[in-house]
């Protein structure tokens, strides 16, 4: 193949690849719009979780903000993380179009579950957090709330609507990338970089690495931080059986040949 055609076929790639990301963005794009649409129905589906542990309390509870753009930019916030929550099944398809016609069948065999994975471990870990979790720490947060019975001050909850919606959604996406630790060292498996050997011999490294993480990503409470860290070395520990089989798998092929 002469320089001339390397170039060609190197230029050919990237505008392929502008393309794709081009496509990405429009399609992220109309999907904002469309969430803004119904920004007030996201935002209360976000704030049903802290409104179902406060409904039985005899407290009259609400949102505040105390700038006058900050309700506008919070549902701005929310419309963009909706939109690419969305988006991101899409987005890997993109990435799969782009970089499939370079692989071998095997290759694409070994690839394609990991795009069907991705996004269900990504949604199982924004459903934990969602469903479990976060009602577990709001009655947490709110015991330490105070009638103020000794200086006749009470001590009362004013959660600020951007505050309030930035934690979850934050607590939404680090236990959705979170629960990627199987895919991660499925990855780093097939590529030699990892066994199931190593991650057993070195299990109570990684159990303090996923508490370290634990407390890194979440709110600086018990509830939270061991609602990510028991499902992680729970992953850890199907991960490294998942680990073995690709092992098998990779030795049965070998004997083939």
């Amino acid at each position: 193949m002469t320089a001339k055609k390397k170039e060609t076929g190197f230029i050919s790639h990237l505008t392929e690849l502008r393309q794709r990301l081009i496509n990405s963005f429009i399609f992220l794009a109309v999907l904002f719009v469309v969430c803004y649409y119904f920004s007030e129905y996201i935002y209360g589906f976000l704030v049903e979780p802290y409104a179902n542990a406060v409904k039985d309390d005899n407290v009259d509870r609400r949102l505040i903000f105390t700038a006058l753009q900050e309700t506008f930019l919070t549902y701005l916030k929310v419309s963009f993380f909706a939109a690419f929550f969305v988006t991101s099944p899409y987005i890997l398809i993109q990435i799969w179009k782009f970089i499939a016609p370079g692989l071998y069948t095997h290759e694409k065999k070994a690839i394609m579950p990991y795009l069907v994975i991705t996004p269900v471990l990504f949604l199982l870990g924004g459903m934990l957090v969602y469903y479990l979790i976060m009602p577990l720490a709001f009655k947490f947060f709110l015991s330490f709330e105070s009638a103020g019975l000794g200086t006749s001050l009470p001590i009362q909850l004013e959660a600020k609507v951007n505050e309030y919606l930035s934690l979850v959604m934050k607590l939404i996406f680090a236990f959705g990338l979170s629960f990627q630790l199987p895919v991660v060292l499925s990855l780093l498996a097939r590529i030699g970089v990892v066994n199931s050997t190593y991650l057993r011999e070195r299990r109570k490294y990684f159990v303090v690495i996923i508490f370290a993480a634990a407390a890194i990503l979440t709110p600086p409470d018990p509830i939270t931080q061991i609602g990510l860290a028991i499902p992680l070395l729970i992953l850890y520990e199907l991960s490294i059986f998942s680990v073995n089989i690709i092992e098998k798998k990779a030795q049965e092929r070998n004997a083939q040949y």
